[in-house]
């Protein structure tokens, strides 16, 4: 890291990368340096290079060869995501991976392997923790506001058509639970601790799609608690919070409500208060996309903290799989109408 310079190539240079793209410029002050861009899709890779200042490469494994960068993001669809991190554990680069790890339990064990196997630094893009909202409940948890956490909803329901600008989702068997839903059980985990079992259901009410639109879980966490985590594409909201996650978690001693727009009610020993937790514009977001973006930005800031102090990122690789593993599970509980235990990652040691 010459003169605290960390030096970070993006792999992936389309529709959500962007966000990763303006945020690593935004921490220029603190040290992140774009220096190479890569897209399979020429234009795009030249597009962003030109934007941010960066080389751009339209294969990945000559973009390092020839640039040497210290981290890699990558921010490509899932099922290109096994290769490249195979790839900068090659090199022994640190890496961090957009979420969801790999489209499949078994690839996404074979990434688990192969970091731990390389030893690198590596982190997954779990953004939605990060959102500000989600920051400021944590705390209120931590300072024990509401007691001994006992039951939380956990809620992402909208209409708004996400396969506009992500037209590959139509296609995809699994779809909410694997592109959404991912988050809100992260966000269960980050809240209520890990999951004993859980139970799902599943609907498809959107016409001319491959997988399920709705799904509704139900989780028992090893700390006792019990959380009703929900997501849909198919929801008749007015008005629509789109993409805020809705959430209510009761303690022994009150409970916190996240309403949209970032307000938070809080019931505590008899009182009850309300704080804003909302999200600032930044000069490259946009309401109401902003919520998202700015976590980007929080967690690629973690990231680069975490990787200037030689210490692994909150959202390490262990974490990471038992949120996959907790997707695994849901999906075997709808398809057998049972309470199904989450796998437990091992890893094969070389």
């Amino acid at each position: 890291m010459p003169n605290g310079q960390t030096h970070i190539a993006v792999i992936g240079c389309g529709f959500y990368a962007q966000n990763h793209l303006n945020a690593w410029r935004d921490l220029a002050g603190e040290g992140a340096v774009i220096t190479a861009v890569c897209d399979i899709d020429p234009e795009k890779a030249k597009q962003a290079g030109e934007q941010f200042g960066a080389e751009w490469f339209t294969d990945a494994a000559e973009m390092i060869k020839k640039t040497s960068p210290e981290l890699v993001d990558i921010v490509t669809q899932a099922d290109t995501h096994r290769e490249l991190v195979e790839l900068t554990t090659k090199h022994n680069i640190a890496t961090m991976v957009q979420k969801p790890l790999a489209l499949t339990w078994s690839d996404c064990c074979a990434i688990g392997d192969c970091v731990t196997n390389a030893g690198i630094f590596f982190g997954v893009h779990e953004n939605f923790r990060f959102q500000a909202p989600m920051l400021r409940l944590k705390q209120l948890l931590k300072n024990d506001v509401i007691g001994e956490v006992s039951f939380a909803r956990i809620s992402f329901r909208t209409g708004f058509d996400v396969f506009a600008a992500q037209p590959y989702l139509r296609n995809e068997t699994r779809l909410v639970i694997q592109d959404v839903g991912i988050h809100v059980l992260d966000l269960a985990r980050f809240f209520l601790g890990e999951v004993d079992h859980l139970t799902c259901e599943t609907q498809k009410r959107l016409p001319d799609i491959a997988g399920e639109d709705t799904a509704t879980m139900m989780l028992r966490h090893k700390s006792n608690a019990v959380s009703v985590v929900d997501a849909s594409f198919s929801a008749h909201c007015l008005p629509d919070a789109f993409p805020e996650t809705l959430i209510e978690i009761e303690g022994s001693k009150g409970l916190v409500r996240l309403n949209p727009g970032g307000q938070i009610e809080v019931v505590s020993g008899g009182l009850n208060w309300q704080e804003d937790a909302s999200t600032p514009l930044l000069d490259w977001t946009e309401r109401s996309w902003h919520v998202t973006q700015h976590s980007v930005l929080l967690l690629n800031r973690h990231v680069l903290q975490a990787y200037k102090a030689s210490r692994q990122p909150d959202t390490e690789i262990i974490g990471s799989l038992k949120t996959h593993a907790l997707v695994n599970a849901a999906y075997e509980a709808a398809e057998t109408a049972l309470s199904v235990i989450p796998e437990t990652w091992h890893p094969k040691v070389k």
